[in-house]
């Protein structure tokens, strides 16, 4: 049976949920959250049976990430803000719904056009995320907040660094639409159990969605996210790419105008201008391209590279530089956010953001030796997808606006995919001549964009939901 709202005085405090309802609500909240990562990490590994079996370009099949990342950005962002005026658990329903209809359309797509459109509905599912954080800080107490948005980011990190490998094992065994019925399970359950466990959170209702607010935003990230993409290959004077950095700085430039205009914005301008949001997202977005462009690219190409690397193949690649960081931050997240929530999110944020600063330093100068380099990307699991990523995550709920809450957050979510496409932006050219010092380049531009990330995190403010355990004020979110 669904649980029944939480009953609210006028003036009083919420009521937050304790005993086994938090365990069950943590529980749907994760497997609502595992049916977008495996959407995100489960696919790569069939994208030659796709090409095959279409009759396409392995480059254009890929546009089944691309285009899933990027609808995410927009569509995960508008959903997030929406979440304020219909509700958390409606609008979790409205993006399972999502994620649902474009996973039955992606298992039974007979050409590469139906396949593409079932990814952009699926892209949806990337609000659940920062959706399942408002509902944790809303319906918990601030220190269940903190354990618990550790558990959930240790969930986004996927199966333990494993997700490719079962996805190319139930590709190579039942073919590539397998991939999708096992995604289409988890999102069943993982819509039976927000049916089951969450509560029809507190809302305004004096609310209103900022479409006008959101379709600007959302053609910013469109154009940025093309221009990024189309840099390493077209470069910069290339009309395409011109045309899509137009498209960005308009849109931005329009976003401003219209959110001092409207009644009630997506996100005031003084709101995000406040040392309260911006530094939140320029850390995590200088953060994800500076660290995805080391771990995920460069280090990857090198490990692979039989002339001036380590002459892996690509399994055993990704087993011994992307799995163990991705089990250190699968048993370290769980612990950051209580860590967070001890010491102070903004404090836990500069911790983490520091130590990935002289772990990207470490890996420019010694990144040529294997073994070395394998201990590194370990302590960077547990800094980066360990504790940065659970304190940027939390602090994004914390320290949104209060008439607004859906805001900062569902921005936020979009600077995730941004950042990873902006780093391997940037490190392209570098990586791709092959040499030491293309490969050190590379590893230094990450450290340039990681101490701008640090520099933020030094700027960031916290507000009185973000301080330290019994360092909160009256009024802020309880212990």
């Amino acid at each position: 049976m669904p649980i029944a709202p939480t009953p609210t005085l006028p003036g009083a405090a919420p009521t937050r949920l304790h005993g086994p309802r938090v365990a069950l609500l943590v529980g749907a909240l994760i497997v609502a959250v595992l049916a977008f990562q495996l959407n995100a990490s489960l696919l790569t590994p069939a994208i030659p049976a796709m090409a095959v079996d279409l009759h396409a370009s392995t480059g254009v099949v890929s546009q089944v990430q691309s285009l899933f990342f990027l609808s995410g950005s927009v569509l995960g962002m508008v959903v997030s803000r929406w979440s304020d005026t219909i509700g958390r658990r409606r609008a979790l329903l409205v993006t399972m719904g999502a994620l649902l209809a474009g996973t039955v359309l992606t298992v039974t797509a007979s050409s590469l056009p139906l396949l593409l459109t079932g990814r952009v509905l699926q892209g949806t599912s990337s609000a659940a995320m920062t959706i399942a954080f408002l509902v944790l800080s809303e319906e918990l107490t601030a220190k269940q907040f903190g354990v618990s948005v550790g558990v959930v980011t240790a969930v986004n990190g996927g199966l333990g660094g494993l997700d490719g490998y079962i996805g190319g094992a139930v590709t190579d065994a039942f073919g590539w639409r397998a991939v999708f019925v096992v995604i289409l399970v988890v999102a069943v359950l993982g819509t039976l159990s927000v049916i089951a466990f969450v509560p029809r959170v507190r809302r305004s209702a004096a609310r209103r969605m900022d479409w006008l607010g959101a379709s600007v935003l959302g053609a910013f990230l469109v154009g940025f996210s093309q221009f990024v993409s189309e840099v390493p290959s077209r470069g910069l004077a290339d009309p395409v790419t011109t045309i899509w950095l137009a498209v960005a700085v308009v849109a931005a430039v329009a976003f401003v105008l219209v959110e001092r205009r409207v009644e009630q914005p997506l996100i005031a301008v003084p709101a995000l201008r406040a040392r309260t949001a911006w530094p939140v997202l320029m850390c995590t977005f200088l953060t994800l391209s500076g660290v995805f462009a080391s771990t995920n690219f460069t280090v990857v190409v090198l490990s692979q590279d039989g002339r001036e690397g380590f002459g892996l193949n690509a399994a055993m690649s990704g087993l011994l530089f992307l799995t163990p960081t991705a089990i250190a931050g699968l048993l370290t997240a769980p612990a950051a956010g209580w860590i967070a929530q001890r010491i102070g999110w903004v404090r836990s944020l500069r911790l983490a953001t520091g130590a990935i600063l002289v772990i990207s330093i470490a890996l420019a100068f010694l990144a040529l030796d294997k073994w070395v380099t394998f201990g590194l990307l370990i302590a960077m699991g547990v800094f980066y997808l360990g504790l940065y990523q659970a304190t940027a995550n939390g602090l994004s709920v914390l320290n949104a606006p209060a008439d607004a809450p859906g805001s900062l957050p569902g921005i936020h979510g979009a600077c995730f995919g941004l950042g990873a496409g902006t780093g391997v932006a940037l490190v392209g050219p570098a990586v791709s001549a092959g040499t030491p010092e293309g490969y050190h380049l590379a590893l230094w531009v990450s450290v340039a964009l990681t101490t701008a990330a640090f520099a933020a995190a030094l700027v960031l403010r916290p507000t009185p939901n973000a301080l330290p355990a019994g360092a909160r004020p009256e009024g802020a979110m309880t212990a």
